[in-house]
């Protein structure tokens, strides 16, 4: 087991990673003069477009008071994506190229878990976020979600398999849901999991990122750039908002999204959230509801990577919902959690996010729908957090694209 341990009594702000990565302007930009409650982001917008309303981007900052600790439990994973926490405490981990497997928390990674299907393991694409059934204990069941190879280009896949009892392969595998239309390219497939109370699975997509193909955020007979609802079948879930309507698809539950890798339910209210990838600047945090339209591409806090206007360069429009948060400069938000734990009481009911070219994991803190405070824990790591869980003893589990898992704990 690698380790790096960070007594850490206070906030990892984003000014802690100066000492690694940062030239002396940015230095002096990020330390500036904040005082409590100054937000955490201290750079110029790269946009700048004006918020529809107070707090919707760079909330106050705020500290942990507990002390907490920092630390590599292994470096020895090779881009994963996903990550869930098995019964026992262990963890089950996909690589973006095709592989699961599992993690102790001391540190040791079993070999290869055979039997799953093929992906397509390039830029984005790959083997991607992973679940397990909650009746686990029993069935043994795991979904997971992947970049399907087809014959005429890739997609969103949703597939379930049984973990054989030597924990060595996926048995009896069955594909429940794919993604239409198809497209070649290996950008945006979102693709993050979520079981609902009832048993029922969130399944998020992305809008395949070429202009051409924005438009299918907004169009109800395409699965793209939504959140989905479907059983444990891949079947619609009952009582979608858009069941029984004309060309639409039944199992879609909300549209106009980007590329949402960040999906989970909030603790207390049990309301769904998101947070999902914008443009240059304008990544967003959005409190899901059935039925409403997100936005994308129509308004945006984003524009395109050459500083080109998307669309008609607006961010508000009447029947369209506004995100709660938006950053500027980007998070890069993937994979989230809110804090259920008491093991640190002042983290209960907060939303964690893993930042990729942010290099932070983003804390926040949320009242009545609106985020009240922000933290940075981390920074001075500089790795891109891809994904992060709670485990059952009340410490986050984080995965990085350079391979590494970190424990985010009381120490």
């Amino acid at each position: 087991m690698v380790k790096i341990s960070i007594a850490v009594a206070g906030t990892i702000l984003f000014f802690s990673a100066c000492n690694s990565g940062m030239n002396s302007a940015n230095k002096e930009e990020a330390i500036g003069n904040e005082q409590p409650g100054d937000p955490v982001e201290m750079r110029k917008p790269d946009i700048g477009y004006k918020p529809a309303f107070a707090g919707q981007t760079r909330a106050p900052g705020v500290k942990t008071s507990t002390p907490y600790e920092v630390r590599v439990v292994t470096d020895k994973l090779t881009k994963p994506w996903g990550i869930t926490e098995l019964p026992d405490g262990r963890l089950l981990v996909t690589e973006k190229e095709g592989n699961m497997r599992i993690v102790t928390k001391d540190g040791q990674v079993s070999e290869k878990i055979t039997g799953l299907p093929e992906v397509v393991a390039e830029d984005q694409a790959g083997l991607l976020d992973v679940k397990l059934d909650p009746d686990f204990g029993s069935n043994r069941m795991v979904y997971w979600s992947y970049s399907a190879k087809l014959s005429n280009g890739s997609t969103t896949a949703v597939a379930k398999g049984t973990l054989s009892a030597d924990e060595k392969r996926i048995e009896n595998v069955r594909v429940i849901y794919q993604a239409v239309p198809v497209y070649s390219g290996t950008k945006h497939y979102g693709s993050r999991l979520l079981f609902d109370k009832s048993g029922n699975l969130f399944v998020t997509t992305a809008d395949r990122f070429e202009k051409e193909r924005r438009q299918h955020a907004q169009d109800l007979v395409s699965s793209l750039g939504k959140v989905l609802h479907i059983t444990k079948d891949g079947q619609p879930a009952p009582g979608g908002p858009f069941a029984g309507q004309p060309n639409a698809k039944p199992e879609i539950y909300s549209i106009g999204h980007r590329n949402i890798q960040s999906i989970d339910m909030h603790p207390a209210t049990g309301d769904l959230w998101i947070a999902e990838m914008g443009p240059k600047g304008g990544d967003e945090l959005n409190h899901v509801q059935p039925g409403k339209n997100y936005g994308w591409p129509i308004i945006t806090y984003g524009m395109e990577y050459s500083h080109d206007t998307i669309g008609t360069g607006i961010t508000q429009r009447e029947g369209l919902e506004q995100p709660v948060y938006f950053w500027d400069p980007v998070l890069s938000p993937s994979g989230m959690t809110f804090y259920r734990g008491d093991a640190i009481p002042e983290w209960k009911n907060s939303l964690f996010i893993g930042g990729l070219n942010s290099h932070h994991i983003a804390r926040l803190v949320i009242e009545n729908n609106r985020v009240v405070g922000e933290e940075r824990l981390a920074a001075d790591q500089q790795q891109r957090f891809r994904s992060v869980t709670e485990g059952r003893d009340g410490a986050l589990y984080a995965i990085t694209d350079e391979g590494r898992l970190y424990r985010i704990g009381k120490k």
